[in-house]
């Protein structure tokens, strides 16, 4: 069952999607287009999820973020709840003071699989069921209150998500600002900006003060943030489009196929075209 409500004058969407046997995306063909938001619940058994290649365990009672130009695929979708939004329902960079998730729920590089207690998942399925009830009352006011709903469970999600990966009340603070608009600004700017000290001009920080700021949160440093959002695209255009690798080098800020090369083997013992002809999926215990 997919469920949609769009607004003609926005061309906002929100989905809902429950029990449905085929849903993926392919954001580099079909998809495109569509530049959906995704939070996806496992409400199953343990199963796989297929994201731009690599396997990935998606555990009983887990919640899934997802970026709108991530591919992906559900070893049992019909286990799987998903929302899907696009930014002109509602845009979490416009407003990140409401929700704060940006740089972190979505746009950190990495996946986050956030597990859920029975309190957790209690209060998960209640909101559900308002979505369920809200999609079938079609008014006035409809877009209104869904929007409200999607900003509670994004707010909820964020919560849950920051307890397990910052357990520590003490980083809640601008510090995790400043972690979640680098992660931001990378996503924004990693195919024409590769050093630190770009997005720490931007930051108004030292390269350094970044750099003790990341070993809060993350085990990877700045640069490795940067190198590693590139790497991921890098792929992503290697297994889903036909461009070459001098095409791929220039449209991600390389001047030289030589040492675009030469960092992506470094970065994965493979060259690009290894990987192209490999196209092999990788497995990641979860």
């Amino acid at each position: 069952m997919k469920q949609l409500v769009s607004d003609k004058k926005t061309g906002g969407d929100l989905l809902l999607i429950n029990k449905e046997q085929d849903f993926d995306r392919l954001f580099y063909s079909r998809d495109q287009e569509n530049k959906y938001f995704t939070i996806a619940w496992n409400r199953g058994e343990k199963q796989t999820v297929t994201i731009d290649g690599v396997v990935h365990e998606f555990m009983p009672n887990t919640i899934l973020p997802l970026m709108f130009n991530q591919s992906f695929y559900f070893e049992r979708a019909t286990d799987v709840v998903a929302w899907q939004f696009n930014r002109e329902f509602y845009c979490i960079i416009d407003h990140d003071a409401e929700v704060s998730c940006v740089g972190f729920l979505f746009g950190m590089g990495e996946e986050l699989f956030i597990s859920l207690d029975e309190p957790a998942q209690y209060k998960l399925q209640l909101l559900f069921n308002i979505f369920i009830e809200e999609l079938n009352t079609p008014d006035n006011i409809q877009n209104e209150m869904l929007l409200v709903l999607l900003k509670r469970l994004i707010i909820f999600i964020t919560r849950l998500a920051r307890s397990k990966y910052i357990p520590d009340p003490k980083l809640h603070d601008e510090r995790l600002d400043v972690f979640r608009k680098f992660n931001l600004l990378v996503e924004a700017h990693f195919r024409t900006q590769h050093s630190v000290n770009y997005y720490a001009q931007l930051l108004n920080k030292s390269p350094k003060t970044l750099s003790n700021l990341f070993a809060l949160y993350n085990q990877k440093t700045p640069i490795q943030v940067i190198q590693s959002r590139i790497i991921i695209e890098a792929k992503r255009l290697l297994y889903y489009t036909n461009k070459s690798t001098k095409q791929i080098t220039y449209e991600l800020g390389f001047e030289d196929a030589a040492y675009f090369c030469n960092f992506f083997k470094r970065h994965t013992s493979l060259s690009p075209l290894e990987f192209r002809n490999g196209k092999e999926i990788v497995s990641v215990g979860k």
